[in-house]
């Protein structure tokens, strides 16, 4: 990236939780105000500190403080950054990649953040799930984030609800599960209903898959390996 934030310098932050998304592949992705930011904040809390540190490195963002925030710290650590943003300090919430919240850790911060009256500053950005839908080909007017399902509890409700849709509907799923997702999918669904799989979205091997959901899942099954966080999004029921 050939700008990094020397060029234009701090600013004074509010004292508030600011929601910063991050780039989900390409580092260009990030916003200018992203970075301002991140150079600027007191405190950037981080599903994974190392990760984080390094993204801050490549785009020449001065080091900061770094706190974890994860699935399994949520809890305790809200209560601290909480406790941090009434102490007058500033705090940016980031994830590995994309916007905090969204199938990310976030949510009980910002309502922690909330219920004691703390400003909460939410930046427009990069997430996997507005590309891969405008791109898929599908209807846009109306849609239903589902995010991942359920592993094992509430995972046939789930799915029977994905089924019934009237809009077009969006899931996440991981590369090692995508193949038992689909075939569910052609279960529930049946196997002519209309599919886009976005795989790897700004980074290097992104790739788009289009057709029937028995179309895709031959396409999948085809390759030697299957690698990449996937988006599906699927057509409403007719």
């Amino acid at each position: 990236m050939s700008m990094g934030i020397e060029d234009w310098g701090m600013e004074k932050l509010e004292v508030a939780l600011y929601i910063v998304p991050t780039p989900i592949g390409n580092l260009d992705d990030i916003t200018i105000r992203a970075m301002k930011i991140l150079s600027s904040a007191n405190i950037i809390a981080s599903e994974d500190t190392r990760h984080t540190g390094t993204m801050l490195k490549a785009l020449n963002i001065p080091h900061k403080k770094l706190e974890s925030y994860h699935e399994h710290n949520e809890e305790q650590k809200s209560s601290f950054l909480v406790n941090e943003i009434l102490s007058r300090k500033s705090v940016a919430l980031v994830t590995d990649a994309g916007t905090p919240g969204i199938s990310d850790p976030g949510f009980r911060l910002i309502r922690k953040a909330i219920e004691n009256n703390i400003k909460i500053i939410s930046l427009p950005g990069p997430t996997a799930f507005i590309p891969a839908l405008v791109a898929s080909g599908l209807p846009v007017n109306e849609f239903h984030f589902f995010g991942f399902p359920p592993a094992k509890k509430g995972r046939k409700t789930f799915l029977q609800e994905v089924a019934k849709q009237k809009s077009t509907s969006i899931l996440y799923e991981s590369p090692y599960k995508i193949l038992k997702l689909i075939e569910e999918l052609i279960e529930f669904c049946g196997s002519d209903r209309q599919i886009c799989i976005a795989r790897e979205i700004s980074k290097v091997f992104e790739e788009y898959i289009r057709g029937t959901l028995e179309e895709c899942k031959q396409i999948l099954q085809s390759k030697t390996a299957i690698k990449g966080e996937f988006v599906i999004i699927l057509s409403r029921t007719k």
